[in-house]
């Protein structure tokens, strides 16, 4: 009998042509595809990322009010809009009511969110990620042309340092499963300088890396190591902007759980499983052969309790 990971690999494939129903981008995604084509200066990055994190609101705000809230000048503001193509900020503010209107119209009561409890909150806050990440992958060419990428990859790095080396860990394990040599960085400085200059020199060509808050500097240190030793970088993080994100050739960016004292990844983790899937599309015999000679020795050494 098949593994729930073997069966669950032949039923699922997202390479399969199926094509989900046209949807709306979500507004944060919207946002990170307007802000990410230029090239965008430190102070011009907080103004976009204030935008992002408080659209219902900030879409509303006078010029003044925008800059002290973001803590720049009138003028910085206005150098930005320029900088993501409008003439002024009236016309980035018009753009940004249109996606805000838009993000009320289909958001819930209310009255329904002052019932709920923190916990709850917290639940609802995740469910709405989760929303957001169901309409960036109406089109899943990304994830299915970066899963490709990895599973080519020999060896694969897996990049996870801090909060970040559990989602880390749940990738390079269940990666291994289907990958013949998956490499996990845990560890920053000159343990992972080294672990990814010995991974350029064996052949690899990809690491993929987490980022999750707070954003470690060691981490954009050893992205940018990677990057100098020849590597390319595939990021799962919850910035769509930023020096970890500048540093990527790919970025997934979705959004965290920040209700509660620690924050919790539904949507990153669902990024993981997708990138895992699409890999396993990328090369099935390879992924069958391999889940079939786990299951044997699984079976063997009574790896698992029989449910």
């Amino acid at each position: 009998m098949p593994s729930p990971q073997q069966a669950r690999a032949s039923a699922s494939a997202i390479t399969s042509g199926k094509t989900a129903p046209e949807a709306a981008a979500a507004p944060a995604s919207q946002l990170r595809a307007l802000f990410d084509g230029p090239h965008l200066s430190p102070g011009q990055r907080r103004i976009a990322q204030y935008l992002i994190e408080n659209i219902a609101e900030a879409a509303f705000l006078s010029i003044t009010e925008l800059a002290d809230r973001v803590g720049v000048s009138q003028p910085s503001v206005t150098r930005f809009a320029a900088a993501v193509g409008f003439s002024g900020y009236p016309a980035l503010r018009e753009k940004l009511q249109s996606i805000a209107l838009r993000t009320l119209a289909s958001g819930p009561g209310a009255a329904e969110e002052d019932r709920a409890n923190e916990l709850q909150a917290a639940v609802d806050a995740e469910i709405e990620n989760l929303e957001n990440l169901r309409r960036d992958f109406a089109n899943p060419e990304q994830v299915i042309d970066t899963g490709r990428e990895l599973s080519r990859s020999t060896p694969l790095t897996v990049l996870g340092l801090r909060i970040s080396v559990s989602l880390a860990e749940y990738f390079a394990y269940a990666a291994r499963r289907v990958h013949p040599d998956v490499r996990l960085v845990t560890l920053g400085g000159s343990v992972a300088y080294d672990a990814l200059l010995q991974s350029r020199e064996a052949g690899g060509t990809w690491v993929l890396a987490f980022s999750m808050p707070r954003h470690a500097h060691e981490t954009l240190t050893t992205v940018q190591v990677a990057r100098s030793a020849g590597l390319k970088v595939a990021l799962i993080t919850d910035l769509a902007l930023g020096p970890v994100a500048d540093e990527a050739d790919v970025v997934f960016a979705t959004g965290t759980g920040s209700r509660l004292v620690f924050d919790s990844y539904a949507a990153p983790g669902m990024v993981c499983a997708a990138l895992l899937q699409a890999m396993t599309d990328a090369d099935p015999e390879r992924t069958q052969a391999r889940l079939e000679e786990y299951e044997q020795i699984a079976d063997q050494h009574h790896f698992f309790l029989r449910d």
